[in-house]
């Protein structure tokens, strides 16, 4: 399956479990793999035929933005229930990460692949 990537996408919004989380936003890091057919996108160089990677790295973060999660992972499950709603592709992998958050180490994080429900 071809693949759309978006890679460290610099996203802010407040996540957390407590204070001082909670009380302002955090940077995280976002990479995002949109999975859909890119065949036709290919032969028509349309972009009409794919999906803008520019307009689901704005929608993306604004939604990290507009929301307040406890955790990385109904974060992520919120933004990918989103992305495959709102766009024709047929799975989403997401993985989130606060960098400089844990001691001694660079990012902590999730990773999280989900697939569009098809009509039997």
């Amino acid at each position: 399956m071809d693949k759309i990537i978006i890679t460290d996408l610099r996203a802010t919004g407040i996540i957390g479990v407590k204070s001082p989380e909670r009380d302002q936003p955090q940077t995280l890091l976002l990479n995002i793999t949109l999975f859909k057919d890119l065949q036709t996108a290919g032969l028509t160089d349309n972009i009409k035929d794919t999906v803008s990677y520019s307009t689901v790295a704005k929608s993306v973060s604004t939604r990290v933005a507009e929301t307040n999660f406890y955790t990385l992972e109904a974060l992520a499950d919120n933004l990918a229930t989103m992305l495959l709603s709102k766009y024709d592709i047929r799975a989403v992998r997401i993985r989130i990460e606060k960098p400089d958050f844990v001691a001694n180490t660079s990012r902590v994080g999730i990773e999280i692949y989900r697939e569009a429900v098809t009509d039997a």
